[in-house]
């Protein structure tokens, strides 16, 4: 055979070979999809539920199996998977923790948003330190959060709940009052809020339970006996001077109050590790660090810092590829006005996968079915889990997003919506967890 003859006969044989390959391919995708329709088709979801579903293999092109795919749901906290690829993509490897410039003896400061600040679990103290330890008088500048204290499309009867922290430029110890039990007596902090405790001796109420006021500081609590193990984490009600107080009295230095624009060349402090607190808010679901993300994201671009404008810009610039616009306006899920469909998650946790390209890297900062975080306990306890993502939950809705690792090694990317339900959560949950371990049982 020519030397031609040789170089034709093996650019056939190879793309003989892709073709089979690709067929090969194809064949499985229809046996999952045949299988998963089957499956599907006799879930008990199917006249409980409003349901969605997306598969997708990662190292694949398209969609394995769709349910629904298109449709719009309520993503309660998976819409923290967007604000999670936001912070990858706009976020340096450090959270940014203050902006300053110094001028003379003085040290003016604003705020970034940056939740880590004093977290109560992050412990972000660089930023602190770094003003106890600058020997100069100290000034804060407030104004650039031109927000609202709540997201749009909150529930206001929840201000007295921990999940519900507002929104500041400058948040401190989580924008929250803890509470416990000491020796019959309650203990607070911060410190500083500890004459606002009050008793009410004319409550009829027949449990104990701490209420603040909803449009102050006020917090009372029954003329009854305080139990041992009591234990509250409340909101407090956020404002430019109440935040310069507790600053002070935990600096134990006097900060001042100053109105200046923040220059372009102000400097930057930077806090904890950005995937730190990327972690600390997928795994116990933390509204409040997603909420402030938002800000920091805005705060890279621009001298305002609002959630609005992040938004925005992350819509515009990373989140093109989506195939169902979606309606995002907040970043923790807290409002019903989120809307988003299967097919765009399954998109967006294509584009995180990508982004991170480290499989221990991501997994580690998602939540673990039957491990860590909100999906422990929706599949049963191991310590080797084959599901890795985000739950979504707010009444009457339940939803997970995420990866799944099959028997076999394969990883898939899924979605799984379910809204407007009347039956229990946990039959959902039990549901859910079924057909993603069939998936990973079988494919």
């Amino acid at each position: 055979m020519c030397q031609k003859c040789q170089i034709s006969f093996r650019i056939l044989v190879g793309i003989i070979v892709l073709l089979l390959i690709f067929l090969s391919g194809c064949s499985i995708d229809r046996r999952i999809n045949k299988k998963l329709q089957h499956v599907f088709e006799l879930s008990a979801l199917n006249n409980a539920s409003q349901v969605g579903f997306v598969l997708k293999a990662v190292d694949g092109s398209g969609n394995v199996y769709e349910k629904n795919a298109h449709k719009y749901f309520t993503p309660a906290s998976n819409a923290k998977l967007l604000t999670f690829y936001a912070a990858l993509k706009m976020i340096p490897d450090s959270m940014p923790a203050l902006r300053y410039i110094e001028r003379g003896d003085s040290l003016i400061f604003w705020g970034t948003g940056d939740p880590s600040f004093l977290h109560s679990r992050l412990k972000g103290d660089k930023a602190l330190r770094f003003l106890a330890e600058s020997g100069k008088k100290l000034f804060f500048s407030a104004g650039r959060y031109t927000g609202n204290f709540y997201g749009l499309g909150w529930a206001w009867d929840d201000y007295n709940d921990y999940e519900q922290a507002e929104i500041t430029e400058l948040p401190l110890m989580d924008n929250i009052v803890a509470v416990n039990a000491a020796a019959g007596k309650l203990n607070v902090n911060p410190r500083l809020f500890k004459d606002c405790f009050l008793k009410d001796s004319l409550s009829a109420a027949k449990t104990f339970r701490i209420v603040r006021q909803f449009d102050r500081n006020e917090f009372n609590y029954p003329a009854l006996k305080i139990p041992e193990s009591y234990m509250a984490a409340i909101p407090y009600k956020t404002s430019t001077a109440i935040s310069l107080n507790v600053l002070t009295d935990t600096l134990h230095l006097n900060v001042q109050l100053v109105h200046e624009e923040m220059p372009v060349t102000a400097k930057t402090i930077y806090n904890v590790k950005t995937d730190d607190v990327l972690r600390e808010m997928i795994l116990p679901s933390d509204n409040f660090i997603a909420e402030q993300l938002l800000l920091v994201c805005s705060n890279q671009f621009q001298r305002d810092l609002n959630g609005d404008d992040a938004i925005a810009r992350i819509k515009k610039d990373y989140l093109s590829a989506m195939p169902d616009p979606p309606r995002w306006v907040d970043g923790s899920g807290l409002s019903r006005m989120n809307l988003i469909s299967p097919a765009d998650m399954v998109v967006l946790l294509d584009m995180i996968y990508k982004e991170v390209h480290n499989d221990t890297r991501l997994f580690g900062m998602l939540s673990a079915g039957g491990k860590t975080g909100t999906l422990k306990n929706a599949y049963p306890h191991t310590d080797q889990p084959f599901v890795y993502g985000k739950t979504g939950t707010l009444s009457n809705n339940y939803n997970q997003s995420g990866y799944v690792i099959t028997k076999k090694g394969k990883i898939f990317i899924f979605s799984f919506m379910n809204n407007h339900f009347l039956i229990p959560v946990a039959d959902v949950k039990a549901e859910m967890a079924r057909i993603i371990t069939y998936i990973h049982d079988t494919f």
